[in-house]
């Protein structure tokens, strides 16, 4: 059990949810200025070609001001957007507009005008003569290297972690158990495509409102990729109608900011539906071939783990996602050896970008189908097996990186098959099955992080103020994505100063007004570091109170407690209000009500999920309905139920999705087939299951309050779950996502053959 606070905890309403739910929020687009020009991407649709524009009809649109090509930007610097803080460099092989066409959405030009209308009209005029080259858009293929894109080899990256002995442990087996797989490019579809706004303020200095989720990382590299100065550079983050990754890393940013110093106007850089679809990043597809040597009891003695990344166009966040990809895999199971080698190659697709678990969804996606495989071959329980060698408290990772903290997920195993009711499901499932319909469960587990502690440097700083009127504003760089981060960390504010969360305001991030946070909006850090920060700032600047409470009151400091924006004696009864002593402070001892506090991650709990889920399947048309879900999540401390439950829920419907539908899918010539929400197929609301949830909260004294993150895991273990559940009521074995009705039908037919024959 963990300990009952005042705020956190509670179910505390956010305050903008009424205006978001009518429609009233302003978001980026929504804004005006004088003069202001719209702009729009020229994006190619040839998957490699040297191209060249006729621009020769689209600058007599009336109102186009001005088109640019790549021959426009050759003094800009190439770029990773990966890049996040100055001391990381990625391998950096991008223009802001590229003079080569590596993949369907490539920017190629972007034409600038006095309104939309005119910008549309003008970039329906423009012509692309196309020089093709040879794509390559199959993984496969660029793993074969027989037609390079770029450099001498579509080897991009790859990487190594291993302990133990694998070999020995093979050799000790009773059991090897290979399982290969592949999982899908997918699509973040936040409701809001990409936009960027920027201008030039009255003191020269570069102003760009942008819905991202890491200002600082949009101001370095404008400042480097236009060699304009840093501190000139104002990134101030609007409001966000969701990004799920899909704006972590600036896209459009910098091509705006480039346009703006070039025409000094007022610069609005949007994309619709298809140019987001197709020219912005995606979730990087792998292919995993896994190995796992187990005893006939079930203990896991080894496993390795071969993957092969898809990085698309551009390096982006080829070399990071594979190192993502990996790790998680070493802190889920308590496996004595193991080793994995990742690997990525370029492609002619879109490029790989964050996505929301950033590699969890992929690693776990084959590894949890394989522990299912293991399960079969030993004639066990998969939920059994799972118990035998699943990560126990305070468990060190064998790669040498954070201890995994209180490691509840044995907890969220067991508590969930009681409220699954797993045995009775599992013994009576195949009684429901008809000639039609096939009936089956399925079980997975999920491991993520919180933050960025034993890979690169995690700090924030916050500035905690309280006035005289007894309101109080955090000046932090947070970055809200919708999902209620500010509510969260006002909830935590409240909680160590000890005032109602209705007092207080919270910052979003401004580069030139909120203090330096080094990752922004990534990694499952935010509600961990920047609440730990918060935290520390909110209890120093409580102890200030107090101090000031002695000199005012000559209180006894023992006999003292606070009380929603009070401070009691408890000896003689006396309490004097927090304005009160703001007033003292400033008037007699010259200060403000102020404490300036640096925080550095301090540790990185593992958080885990379990998943279960059961499964109706349609024998003749292959379709899926998932008639019952159970959402099991160690989160340490819940922070507000509401909104960890909405994370849960919003989770789950981008990992169903996986598992089932969503999928960004090529010919062979690179063309895109899935360009519209017609074509890439999302659950609807009524393909969701109703998803219980059960909340397994503990005690872990190395995260704030306890609070471990719950965003990103939400969308792992679900897919592997509806997978495994899928091969349960058909007796199938499908390993590629998703599963569509052609797969399913495919696989009944397979086996019937296999029967037959």
């Amino acid at each position: 059990m963990t300990m009952e606070y005042k705020y956190l905890g509670k179910r505390i309403m956010r305050e903008d949810s009424y205006e978001r739910a009518i429609g009233k929020t302003q978001y980026t687009l929504d804004m005006e200025r004088k003069d202001i020009l719209f702009a729009k991407l020229i994006l190619s649709t040839k998957a490699h070609a040297k191209y060249s524009l006729d621009i020769s009809e689209a600058v007599k649109v009336d109102g186009i001001v001005k088109i640019y090509t790549s021959k426009d930007v050759e003094h800009t610097n190439y770029y990773n957007s990966m890049e996040w803080f100055t001391g990381i460099q990625g391998k950096r092989d991008e223009k802001l507009i590229n003079d080569v066409a590596r993949f369907v959405g490539d920017r190629i030009g972007i034409v600038v005008g006095k309104s939309k209308d005119s910008v549309e009209k003008a970039l329906a005029k423009i012509k692309v003569n196309y020089e093709e080259l040879k794509a390559v858009v199959d993984l496969k293929d660029s793993i074969k290297d027989e037609f390079i894109i770029k450099n001498d080899t579509n080897l991009c990256y790859k990487k190594s972690i291993a302990y133990g002995d694998f070999e020995q442990s093979k050799k000790d087996a009773d059991y090897i158990v290979k399982t290969s797989g592949s999982t899908q490019k997918i699509h973040h579809l936040a409701i809001e495509p990409h936009v960027c706004l920027s201008e030039i303020d009255i003191f020269g200095n570069l102003i760009v409102w942008t819905p991202c989720q890491v200002a600082f990382a949009v101001q370095m590299h404008i400042s480097r990729i236009l060699d304009f100065p840093y501190n000139k550079v104002r990134v101030i983050k609007s409001n966000m109608g969701g990004s799920f990754g899909g704006k972590q890393q600036p896209i459009l940013e910098p091509l705006s900011a480039f346009i703006t110093l070039d025409l000094k106007k007022p610069i609005m850089l949007y994309m619709d539906r298809y140019d987001t679809l197709v020219g912005t990043v995606s979730r990087n597809p792998v292919q995993v071939d896994i190995e796992t040597a187990v005893t006939k009891e079930g203990k896991i003695l080894g496993r390795k783990i071969d993957a092969y990344v898809d990085g698309g166009a551009y390096d982006t966040n080829a070399t990071s996602i594979v190192n993502a990809f990996m790790k998680k895999l070493f802190r889920l199971y308590e496996i004595p050896s193991q080793c994995a080698e990742g690997k990525s190659y370029y492609t002619n697709t879109i490029p790989g970008g964050a996505a929301r678990a950033y590699g969890g969804p992929q690693s776990h996606a084959i590894s949890e189908l394989n522990i299912d495989d293991v399960a079969r071959k030993l004639n066990m329980d998969p939920c059994e097996l799972r118990l035998l060698n699943l990560a126990k408290p305070y468990q060190d990772d064998p790669t040498g990186g954070p201890n995994l903290g209180n490691a509840q997920v044995i907890e969220c195993m067991k508590q969930g098959m009681e409220r699954f009711d797993w045995y009775k499901r599992k013994e009576n499932i195949y009684k429901k099955n008809t000639d039609r319909y096939a009936y089956g469960i399925g079980v997975a587990a999920a491991t993520h992080g919180n933050g960025y502690k034993g890979a690169f440097p995690d700090f924030c700083n916050v500035e905690f103020t309280l006035f005289s009127d007894s309101t109080a504003l955090v000046k932090i760089s947070v970055h809200e994505q919708g999902c209620g981060t500010i509510a969260s960390l006002t909830q935590i504010a409240a909680e160590a100063l000890d005032l109602e969360p209705a007092k207080i305001r919270m910052t979003e991030a401004d580069t030139l007004y909120t203090p330096y946070d080094a990752a922004g909006t990534q990694a499952s850090r935010v509600t961990f570091v920047n609440g730990g920060a918060i935290k520390k700032a909110g209890e120093q600047l409580r102890e200030k109170l107090i101090d000031t409470a002695v000199q005012l009151k000559n209180f006894d400091r023992k006999d003292i407690y606070t009380d929603n924006g009070k401070v009691f004696c408890k000896k003689t009864g006396e309490s004097v209000d927090y304005s009160e002593l703001v007033k003292f402070a400033e008037k007699n001892n010259f200060e403000a009500m102020t404490v300036y506090v640096h925080h550095e991650q301090e540790a990185n709990p593992a958080s885990f999920a379990v998943f279960f889920v059961e499964v109706k399947i349609d024998k003749y048309t292959g379709i899926v309905e998932i008639t019952d879900a159970l959402a099991v999540h160690d989160i340490g401390q819940s922070v507000n139920p509401s909104l960890v439950e909405g994370q849960i829920y919003g989770g789950a419907h981008m990992s169903l999705g996986m598992a089932l539908s969503e999928e960004i899918v090529y010919d062979e010539k690179g063309n895109v087939k899935t360009n519209s929400l017609s074509k890439y197929h999302i659950l609807n609301s009524q393909d969701m299951p109703k998803i219980d949830i059960l909340l397994i909260e503990s005690e872990d004294e190395s995260a704030p309050y306890g609070i471990k993150s719950v965003g990103e895991m939400s969308c792992v273990a679900p897919a592997p779950a509806v997978i495994n559940a899928i091969n349960n009521a058909l007796g199938t074995n499908i390993t590629n996502y998703p599963a569509t009705p052609e797969k399913i039908i495919e696989a009944i037919v397979e086996k019937e053959s296999s029967i037959n024959n």
